[in-house]
């Protein structure tokens, strides 16, 4: 991301130095002569932030800064002065200036000072993301509980929630809605007023997870010369923290992690102070760790610790009750993001939705309803509209021994085989010769099957 700064002082030579030490490291740069000129570019540039001298030749500083701060606060303001007047530069912090700069100004000075102030903004930003994220899960992210198999897993997450600090170990594939119970937890809990954190360990270089974690002092380490960090399990505290993806922790972070959990202490990076938290965890995983242990990449330590209560989170393929749920839901959510009046799926594409196999799982359905969202005109949505779809994942589920549950006592050869020819024949929308063309036989067999195993489909 390039930041923009804007730079308003009188003095041309300023001005300039200060463009030429911004461009050079990679910044935006915005001057201004004036007050008056600075007040019409801050509406038009909007800038990240804002060097100002407090002595101009129309208006003064403060006045400029108040006028700033009065439209837009989150605008980080750092006043320069030639005067080391104790009471103005008061005047301007207590107007909601964020430092200030003397004048001769020191390069360094001044790079740590903007170094400050464009953290100030991350950090101003990530919430802002954060917020909307949290409010956008919260309006369409409901848990959608029509099959049995979830019905079971929201019970046993209902049960586990009234454990204080009871560890939960989530399983289940990418996609599945890990996140989502983890969140269900922490609302259903004594906690639900206090923050959710949640980090995907796989997300974060092993290198930089352990600080993620637990935080760092200033000078810790290269790159933490400026201030100290907070850690996730100090961010969380009171509240729930969901370590995602907890199989990819390093051995290292792995080791902290069991400290953590047994004590509920640990000291930051660099740090010589204990800090103590009351954090509950979750974590999930889309491995199964007892492999993962006998691979050697997995403490099991650990893993004893993080499996007091267990939820693992069925496929979607497996709770098809709750497909054509997920799709209205999904449905909803980008009518608004798209301004579309869309009120459903046809009984075809209902029908396409049941056997198609979402190896994605419940996140592959949300970014298929949101193409053909944004791509339909109609007022319902067709199973032509699923085209783009490859026609090999269904017949891959048909063939995959695996996604055929076979029960103890058994199963059918002919239900097998009606379920096939049924699937291919939603694929094909009732195309006989497509599908025995997919299936690798001739028409004529593919009939004589559907009448031996009297399959009723629209011709």
């Amino acid at each position: 991301m390039r930041y923009k700064i804007m730079v308003v002082d009188d003095d041309p030579f300023i001005r300039n130095s200060l463009k030429n030490i911004f461009d050079t490291k990679e910044y935006e740069t915005i001057v201004c002569e004036n007050g008056r000129k600075a007040l019409e570019k801050v509406e038009d540039e909007l800038p990240d932030a804002v060097l100002l001298d407090i002595k101009l030749g129309d208006i003064s500083g403060i006045e400029v800064l108040n006028k700033i701060k009065s439209r837009h606060s989150e605008i980080p303001v750092v006043m320069v002065t030639a005067y080391t007047d104790v009471k103005t530069v008061v005047s301007a912090i207590k107007s909601g200036a964020y430092d200030y700069l003397e004048k001769p100004l020191d390069l360094d000075r001044i790079e740590i000072v903007i170094k400050r102030v464009l953290e100030k903004i991350k950090l101003s930003k990530e919430n802002e993301n954060l917020k909307q994220e949290l409010k956008d899960r919260e309006e369409f992210y409901e848990i959608v509980s029509h099959s049995p198999q979830m019905v079971k897993v929201c019970k046993l997450a209902e049960e586990y929630a009234k454990g204080i600090d009871t560890t939960v170990l989530i399983e289940g594939e990418s996609g599945t809605g890990k996140e989502i119970i983890a969140r269900f937890i922490h609302k259903k809990s004594v906690r639900a007023n206090e923050p959710f954190v949640a980090i995907n360990c796989g997300a974060i270089p092993k290198d930089l997870i352990e600080s993620e974690l637990f935080g760092y002092e200033k000078g810790a380490f290269t790159g933490a010369q400026y201030r100290t960090h907070k850690g996730k399990f100090e961010i969380s505290d009171g509240g729930t923290i969901l370590l995602d993806e907890i199989g990819e922790l390093s051995p290292e972070a792995q080791v902290k992690l069991l400290r953590v959990l047994q004590e509920k202490r640990f000291f930051r990076i660099g740090g010589t102070k204990e800090i103590s938290v009351d954090v509950r965890v979750i974590v999930s995983t889309n491995k199964i760790l007892e492999e993962e242990i006998e691979k050697g990449n997995f403490r099991e330590d650990l893993f004893y610790r993080l499996n007091v209560a267990r939820i693992k989170i069925p496929l979607l393929r497996e709770r098809k009750e709750d497909i054509v749920p997920f799709a209205n839901l999904f449905i909803k959510e980008f009518n608004t993001k798209f301004n579309k009046n869309i009120s459903g799926l046809s009984n075809d594409a209902k029908d396409f939705s049941l056997v198609y196999p979402w190896r994605g799982n419940v996140r592959e359905l949300r970014n298929a309803i949101e193409r053909v969202v944004l791509l339909s005109h109609e007022r319902i949505i067709k199973r032509e509209d699923f085209d783009f779809l490859s026609s090999e994942r269904l017949l891959e589920k048909q063939q995959t021994k695996n996604i055929i549950n076979i029960p103890p006592e058994g199963i059918s050869v002919d239900k097998i085989l009606k379920e096939l020819i049924v699937g291919t024949l939603a694929l094909t929308k009732g195309n006989q010769v497509k599908a025995a063309k997919i299936l690798n036989i001739s028409r004529g067999k593919l009939i004589y099957r559907i009448k031996k195993l009297n399959i009723k489909f629209p011709q």
